[in-house]
């Protein structure tokens, strides 16, 4: 929490004190200094303390006159204060609102092939984990509010505001952006982002998530690259786990859980060399200066051949995929300077 806001809530919470202290030496005293009941008791105090003007229960004697006075002029600082320091409250968490607002929307707006996550689920947040891991700059909308106050942050920039509205989209910077991921809960939700967003941006990668297989087909043709079937893919990997349990708890090794753990890139050829020069994954000679092996290649066409021959060209348009350990991986990206 911004200290600002502490102080505030410190404040608040004093005032609040003072006003019960000031509440329940009122009705102590109307009780015992003017012998009335609890609820005459409360009554008064709670008129007095207001200054609301209605007439006393009892005409007063000496002492309950000088009680009351003492009463009103403690309760008129207590509850001035306290008004005070709500009001500034209010004013300063707007401002402070507004303001990290436009630093944020500043920031959003001068990002350009980033990503943008269309929801922060359980879905959302593993995508977001993983990107942070690699470094890539993302954009998450949502549209719920105590989701932002409470995960919202530098590393974590959020726009709020339903993802199937064009204008959400735009303030994340769709025109502008790489690729979208739709991790909406429902189907129908993703199918409109999809929409929005391929009507907006036509060149744009889009990732949707589908909690039926009837949506995947929709979800194609409404522009969505690839369809995640998270259900399906889960029952698989369940099932893989008693056929080839090995295998599969191999490959999910392969997977990361934080930045010093990548051991698994994909590379584009323009990042390794001159490529006025067409080389084979031979000439890189990854192995021998990283470690690295190059485990798959996929071609301008977009397809991919696993284990490639040593004497692969690699053309202008083309990526390759590396295995190697959490440091070995660090060399490459040193090496050949790979964001």
């Amino acid at each position: 929490m911004n200290p600002l806001f502490k102080l505030f809530r410190s404040k608040i919470y004093t005032a609040l004190i003072m006003l019960i202290i000031i509440m329940v030496i009122g009705v102590f005293g109307y009780k015992y200094i003017s012998d009335y009941t609890w609820v005459d008791a409360v009554y008064m105090t709670v008129i007095t303390i207001t200054t609301v003007g209605f007439s006393e229960v009892n005409p007063l004697d000496m002492e309950s006159k000088i009680f009351t006075i003492f009463l009103i002029l403690s309760s008129i600082v207590i509850v001035g204060y306290a008004i005070s320091i709500i009001t500034e409250y209010i004013l300063s968490r707007n401002n402070f609102e507004d303001i990290k607002q436009r630093k944020m929307q500043k920031k959003i707006d001068s990002m350009s092939n980033h990503i943008i996550i269309c929801g922060y689920g359980r879905n959302g947040k593993q995508a977001a984990k993983k990107l942070l891991a690699y470094k890539k700059p993302f954009v998450i909308i949502e549209k719920n509010k105590e989701v932002i106050e409470k995960f919202g942050d530098d590393n974590t920039p959020f726009v709020y505001g339903n993802a199937d509205e064009d204008e959400t989209l735009i303030e994340a910077g769709i025109e502008k952006a790489d690729t979208l991921i739709s991790a909406l809960p429902s189907d129908a939700d993703n199918l409109f982002v999809v929409l929005s967003a391929r009507q907006i941006n036509k060149t744009m990668n889009i990732i949707s998530r589908a909690s039926q297989e009837a949506s995947y087909n929709k979800l194609k043709l409404a522009g969505a690259n690839n369809v995640i079937l998270p259900d399906k893919i889960g029952g698989d990997h369940m099932a893989s786990l008693v056929v080839i349990p090995d295998l599969v708890e191999f490959i999910d090794n392969l997977g990361i859980v934080g930045e010093r753990n990548i051991n698994i890139e994909e590379i584009k050829v323009e990042q390794l060399y001159n490529i006025d020069n067409v080389k084979t994954i031979r000439e890189l000679e990854l192995r021998s200066k990283t470690g690295c092996t190059v485990i798959g290649f996929k071609n301008e066409n977009g397809e991919y051949i696993v284990n490639p021959e040593a004497n692969t060209r690699l053309i202008p348009g083309s990526k390759i995929i590396v295995l190697g350990r959490p440091e070995q991986i660090q060399k490459l990206n040193s090496e050949y300077n790979i964001a």
